[in-house]
């Protein structure tokens, strides 16, 4: 054997050895994968299901306007001599609200006065005259031409007496238009005159409205129009109001508004307390369709994955899972879940980002 014979054998030798030694000796423990961090979810991150009433809710604003309104108008010239009332005061219906100075038409009636009863005293005289003369013309003491001249006066002299009885009326109503009285039951909103103001007829003296019920006119989107009918019920909140207002949907304009795609609505409001002003900026809903006491949850915990909706929940080891809705009936920020989740179970409310299946939860406070 040579030596470089048997230095190759002593080598392979060694290489044998180290890796058996290698293979035999006792391995270590691997080390332990690092622990999932809890993710920390606050109150208000958190949605518990419950049954609840949903509406789907058609938008609706707008001012509300006084469906009973009225300028009251100067009938007759002349000064104003009292104006009694101002903004803010409540009127009653047939209330005198204003006068006019009433010297000029004072005299009118007693002049148009004297006028009738001048004619007829002319007319009484023509009549006893006819009276007279009826018997003399049957018993041929006159002719029936002069008898038929004497029936002309008495007629022209009646229609004297008619004509003096109009004049009389016609003084007499526009001495009585001197006075203005509430048209009906409610504030007065504009007074535009003042005692001692010279006024000509229809002169706009005060804006009248009744407050009792209001009127709101909305404009909705034509491709809603099918969806509502008469009688639908409307949730609005007035501007400054904390509490809700119930009103009806009462008419629906036939024609579409011309170069917007939308119908005008109006929607009646009754305002017995008077809390509500016209010209009072409202929002709210005309609602299309209710369901009470079903499943819902807040819209913004649905995520979607093409057709695939889904909601993380909370289960029962304080996990995040993933898990499939039907979805029904949607409001502006509820919707309806019609099967995968059952009452009591809490979900994610708010999208907070990706998520993943088996991660534990803290809500904070809990």
């Amino acid at each position: 054997m040579t030596r470089r014979r048997l230095i190759l054998i002593v080598a392979v030798a060694a290489l044998a050895v180290m890796a058996a030694f290698a293979l035999l000796r006792p391995r270590g423990t691997a080390a332990p994968a690092p622990a999932v961090a809890p993710l920390e979810f606050l109150p208000s991150d958190v949605f518990t299901v419950q049954p609840t009433d949903v509406q789907a809710v058609l938008p609706l604003t707008g001012s509300l306007s006084a469906l009973q309104q009225a300028a009251v108008r100067a009938k007759v010239s002349g000064e104003l001599s009292q104006v009694l009332v101002r903004e803010g005061e409540s009127v009653k219906q047939g209330q005198v609200i204003a006068r006019l100075d009433t010297t000029e038409y004072d005299a009118r009636v007693a002049q148009a006065n004297g006028q009738m009863l001048a004619a007829k005293g002319e007319y009484d005289k023509a009549r006893q005259v006819m009276a007279r003369n009826r018997d003399l013309v049957a018993r041929g003491f006159i002719s029936k031409t002069a008898f038929e001249n004497y029936e002309a006066n008495t007629a022209v002299a009646k229609a004297n007496l008619d004509a003096a009885n109009g004049g009389l009326a016609v003084a007499r109503k526009a001495l009585a238009d001197t006075v203005i009285y509430a048209p009906f039951d409610g504030m007065v909103a504009v007074r535009s005159a003042e005692p001692g103001e010279k006024v000509s007829p229809d002169a706009k003296l005060f804006d009248i409205v009744n407050l009792a019920r209001l009127e709101l006119a909305a404009a909705i989107p034509l491709g809603e129009a099918s969806r509502i009918r008469i009688g639908q019920p409307v949730q609005l909140q007035a501007e400054g109001e904390e509490t809700m207002i119930t009103g009806a949907l009462e008419r629906i304009n036939p024609a579409a508004t011309e170069g917007t795609r939308s119908i005008m609505v109006y929607v009646s409001v009754a305002n017995s307390d008077g809390r509500l002003r016209a010209g009072q900026f409202v929002k709210g809903g005309l609602v299309l369709e209710q369901r009470p006491q079903v499943l819902a949850i807040p819209a913004i915990a649905v995520r979607t994955e093409g057709e695939r909706h889904f909601v993380y929940v909370i289960d029962a080891q304080g996990k995040l899972a993933e898990q499939a809705v039907q979805t029904g009936l949607r409001s502006a920020d509820q919707v309806e879940i019609t099967a995968g989740l059952q009452a009591g179970t809490r979900i994610v409310r708010n999208n907070l980002g990706t998520l993943r299946t088996g991660t534990p939860v803290v809500v904070k406070g809990s």
